[in-house]
């Protein structure tokens, strides 16, 4: 038996014990109130051949009751209302014993019994909580009850940061662990009282409302995901100490910080390993240019080529504020002389295209800017059409007429067997990047991946706002799936595959498995310390205009001929090629409808795109069905 295990017990004997001494205590001060002190010898003997069954009685209740697994130093108002319950409960069995079995005992004394044994038991619990030494300093007061998941030296940052701001972190109570040799060692005052697999007993006995893991090495792998679903058992809120790699909102290196839970947590992902000297042989010392920016993606891009030393890192975006925020935070970041500049403009305007070209003659470009709501875009599909499509070729032109070494296109799963005008407008780039990747000396390739967690108008930051809200959590469809990346792993994986030299290319990225959306709003639930469906509904809105229920990496035509590349992670689809004549013929057709957004203008798409199918209002009853 462990050390802690033995201490435990000890415990629970020397409680139990003071309690039979209390409820004697209990019955014999209920004498002397009733017969004012002086107790005749008759009812003297009466009371002690009855006092085994009446502190028999009080005593299973107890034991029966759970009073022996509350951590009493803890204890709330909950706790107390058992201890009282269960001596009411108590007084009653002795009350009906006393008739049944003529134990000859007064009422009154009974009814006293009890009032005295809830002060006097009660009473011993709350010294214990103010004078025990096995107390954690200070009181929780109103501090919330916190349980700390490890305990090694991210743990103990997780007290100690717990124990200076109580009232917005919490108290910590107790902290787990898997090693045997911390049982029972303490970490400033506060113990280590179990193993992972004791969370939801612990969380129970000592009224645990928030869980905080604190094992950042471990990082999202398998063992990650089994911490979450015992910490879910729980029904705790659960959160996480970042890791050291993660920054704070300026971008500069900082402290660990205790942090909401997200689905990259919940993703069981391998960490993605660089080929670091290829990313930089073609990014050091080179003028680099991301159009859209200061976009969700666009900006990490521009985080992780700031790490290779360009000469120049460019950020072309049309909104401002975004951009600024991120020149601003690279600068903070790397110093005020940081190689950065943020250029407005949109790549819809050539005019504005050729002069950026032309004043700093940009190496590398990689074009993170378009329309990408599907929703949105099923409403305005010319507008779709000017910017993710001529926008797109008005960069190939003016890239490939100033010199451009190599361009990198961010495209989508959407684009594959297209169910909406977003996902078929990215097929059309693909081409484009075909065409250009074929017919000039710029080496051009698109990177094709599915959702982005984090990113703007993803599922999951929606799915937290309504949480956090009351709920209910909406979800299109109970059998819906989506493939998921982080933000850091799309950026890095797009700098990867621009390295790899195969013009006209078009790279698929490793998405894992794909996740179900339904299981994904549950488990962000529990994170949160509700259970669906009874404490937080989910909701079944149906299928938006543009969606289906599962997206596709590849198109069955690539399927076959999907060939490998040096990285693991990164695939290559070897589409089909699009005939010259026949493809200039259909961006005319385009051409001649960017100006209405009507059902002809959806139809010009779908002859442009033979494997898109235009979503009907019918789509999701079928889907449903």
């Amino acid at each position: 038996m462990s050390l802690f295990n033995r201490n435990a017990k000890i415990r629970k004997i020397s409680m139990f014990l003071l309690d039979v001494a209390l409820i004697i205590v209990s019955v014999y001060m209920s004498m002397e109130l009733r017969f004012e002190m002086d107790i005749p010898e008759h009812h003297m003997m009466t009371m002690l051949s009855a006092l085994p069954i009446v502190v028999g009685v009080y005593m299973l209740c107890f034991v029966f009751g759970g009073i022996y697994v509350i951590m009493w130093r803890y204890a709330g108002v909950r706790d107390v209302a058992r201890l009282c319950l269960l001596s009411s409960i108590a007084c009653g069995i002795t009350l009906a014993l006393n008739n049944f079995m003529q134990l000859e005992l007064f009422r009154g004394v009974l009814v006293i019994t009890a009032i005295l044994a809830m002060l006097l038991v009660g009473g011993s619990r709350m010294l214990w909580r103010v004078f025990s030494k096995d107390r954690i300093s200070g009181s929780l007061g109103d501090a919330m009850p916190v349980m700390i998941v490890g305990a090694g030296e991210a743990g103990a940052y997780a007290v100690n940061i717990c124990n200076k701001n109580p009232k917005q972190l919490g108290k910590p109570v107790l902290l787990v662990d898997d090693a045997k040799n911390k049982q029972g060692l303490r970490i400033q005052n506060v113990p280590v009282r179990g193993t992972i697999s004791d969370i939801p007993k612990l969380a129970t006995r000592y009224g645990i409302r928030e869980i905080i893991i604190a094992i950042p090495s471990i990082g999202n792998g398998e063992r990650m995901q089994q911490i979450l679903e015992i910490c879910n058992q729980s029904r705790c809120h659960t959160r996480i100490l970042s890791g050291p790699a993660e920054t704070d909102a300026m971008g500069s290196d900082s402290a660990p910080f205790i942090r909401e839970l997200n689905i990259s947590d919940f993703l069981s992902r391998d960490e993605i390993e660089l080929d670091t000297d290829s990313i930089a042989g073609y990014l050091k010392g080179k003028t680099v240019m991301v159009t859209g920016g200061g976009g969700s993606i666009g900006s990490e891009i521009c985080r992780q080529i700031i790490r290779f030393k360009p000469k120049l890192l460019i950020i072309f975006e049309i909104y401002e504020n975004c951009a600024y925020e991120l020149e601003y935070e690279l600068r903070q970041k790397y110093g005020p002389d940081c190689p950065v500049m943020t250029l407005i403009g949109s790549i819809r305007d050539k005019a504005r295209l050729d002069e950026v070209f032309e004043m700093y003659h940009p190496q590398v470009v990689f074009h993170a800017a378009a329309h990408k709501h599907v929703p949105l875009m099923e409403r305005s599909p010319a507008e779709a059409i000017k910017n993710n499509v001529f926008g797109t070729r008005n960069l190939l032109q003016s890239a490939s007429e100033h010199g451009v070494e190599r361009l990198v296109q961010l495209s989508t799963d959407k684009a594959v067997n297209p169910t909406n005008v977003m996902g078929a407008t990215k097929r059309i780039t693909e081409m484009l990047i075909q065409r250009y990747g074929e017919k000039t000396n710029m080496k051009c390739m698109a990177v094709r991946f599915g959702n982005v967690l984090g990113s703007h108008g993803s599922v999951v930051p929606l799915m937290e706002a309504q949480i956090r809200k009351g709920g209910p959590v909406t979800v299109t469809h109970p059998n819906v799936t989506r493939y998921f990346m982080t933000i850091p792993e799309a950026a890095q994986l797009v700098l990867q595959a621009g390295g790899i030299a195969k013009s006209g290319s078009i790279f698929v990225l490793d998405m894992g498995e794909p996740v179900r959306i339904m299981d994904l709003a549950q488990k962000l639930i529990r994170a949160y310390g509700y259970e669906p469906n009874v404490d937080m509904p989910i909701k079944i809105i149906g299928l938006r205009p543009g969606e289906k229920l599962y997206e596709e990496l590849l198109m069955d035509s690539e399927r076959d001929k999907m060939t490998k590349t040096a990285h693991k992670k990164i695939f290559v689809a070897n589409v089909d090629k699009v005939d010259d004549e026949y493809f200039e013929q259909m961006m005319e057709k385009l051409e001649a409808v960017v100006g209405k957004n009507d059902e002809h203008t959806v139809e010009v798409i779908a002859d442009v795109v033979p494997t898109y199918h235009p979503w009907k209002k019918t789509d999701d009853k079928k889907a449903a069905g």
